[in-house]
């Protein structure tokens, strides 16, 4: 039986199939033959307005109309060493006599910066840079060097206010610190090292911090403008030459600028000055409570659906807070109607309230909501 051989239009249409199969293979792309996923990318095309003034070619208009109104701060103050106690004994005088009796004084020097806040002649500086200062003497920009006179100090805040009394003195233009937002572009000008005045540039890294460790009270405008010693004290201003901070501390292992910087911002600063000046002092509210952030930990504890509010984790019994009721463990909401969101903000508007006013408080206390009224007492003194 002799085998039969396949049709002809068979043959065809298998030579035709692999053909084509060839010609896919060389002709389709690789992502359609293999599946893999297609990038999308978002091309640049037409930019917003909000970004099309950004960048200009020198901030030399700002500086030239700040930079007169930093000044440097020149203090010194007498030191007395002390006495070795085998100074006093009979013995070693018999043999010495007084000659090593008297105690030794030297006179120690450092630097700083200020700013001219009004054309009165007051000068807004750090208290570390004029405290226990026995002179003080401030060079202004012309070069003039003028004696000025301590009018007050807040060490809680780290700011003083000074007085000097030429006349026709440049006096800074104050910004907006609470409208700072992070990236915008600030210079620090000041005297670092000693150098002379120095303008250096950076953004706003952060606003806000705290638990620095620096001061009592914290609400600092992070930096990496160059900040180095000697520029305690002077101005953080933005790109229009307007003051919107007090330059005060770095975070340094070296005692150099490593690009993280802190100023106390002009809002706050200018209350301070304003008090001092007006009042001689700093007043600050009490309630006599320690309030600590929601975690979400803590807000699943409480039952809480949101983070939003403070812990008052502690209590003083004698204290405002106290006396109107309030528990550790309540959840503090609000003051005066206003949100409370951490414990930054609580103790920055309780400190504001005066002495003697009625705080209205709302919390929520064992899974109900509560308000009430506190007598806002005085801030004890932290020195």
């Amino acid at each position: 039986m002799s085998k039969q051989k396949p049709p002809t239009f068979i043959i065809r249409t298998v030579i035709i199939g692999i053909l084509v199969a060839v010609a896919l293979l060389y002709l389709l792309p690789d992502d359609f033959l293999n599946q893999r996923p297609v990038v999308e990318l978002r091309q640049s095309g037409e930019r917003d307005t909000d970004f099309q003034h950004q960048g200009p070619v020198s901030y030399a208009q700002g500086v030239k109309r700040a930079a007169p109104a930093v000044v440097n701060i020149y203090t010194s103050k007498t030191i007395t060493r002390r006495r070795h106690p085998l100074l006093d004994d009979p013995l070693f005088r018999e043999f010495f006599g007084q000659r090593f009796a008297t105690p030794k004084k030297r006179t120690q020097t450092s630097l700083g910066s200020g700013v001219i806040l009004s054309p009165q002649g007051y000068v807004l500086t750090n208290n570390h840079v004029i405290q226990d200062a026995d002179e003080i003497s401030i060079m202004l920009a012309d070069s003039r060097n003028i004696e000025a006179h301590i009018v007050g100090s807040d060490p809680e805040t780290d700011l003083a206010v000074l007085k000097i009394t030429p006349s026709n003195l440049p006096s800074i233009t104050v910004g907006n610190s609470d409208q700072l937002q992070v990236g915008d572009v600030v210079l620090a000008i000041g005297n670092p090292f000693g150098v002379g005045k120095t303008v250096t540039q950076g953004i706003v890294s952060a606003t806000g911090r705290n638990r620095l460790g620096i001061n009592t009270i914290e609400d600092f405008i992070q930096t990496d403008a160059a900040i180095n010693p000697g520029n305690s004290g002077g101005a953080l201003i933005n790109a229009y030459g307007e003051l919107v901070g007090i330059n005060t501390a770095i975070f340094s292992q070296s005692g150099g600028s490593h690009g993280i910087g802190f100023a106390i911002p002009v809002a706050l600063a200018q209350d301070i000055l304003t008090q001092i000046i007006e009042g001689g002092h700093v007043t600050r509210g009490w309630l006599g409570v320690e309030v600590q952030d929601v975690s979400r930990e803590l807000a699943e504890s409480f039952g809480l659906n949101q983070t939003q509010g403070v812990l008052i984790a502690g209590v003083v019994r004698s204290g405002p807070a106290g006396e109107a009721g309030i528990e550790p463990g309540d959840i503090l909401l609000g003051l005066n109607d206003l949100v409370i969101d951490n414990a930054r903000d609580a103790l920055n508007v309780i400190s504001r309230q005066q002495p003697g006013a009625h705080v209205k408080v709302q919390g929520i206390r064992r899974g109900r909501n509560f308000e009430t009224d506190i007598l806002v007492g005085k801030r004890p003194s932290m020195r």
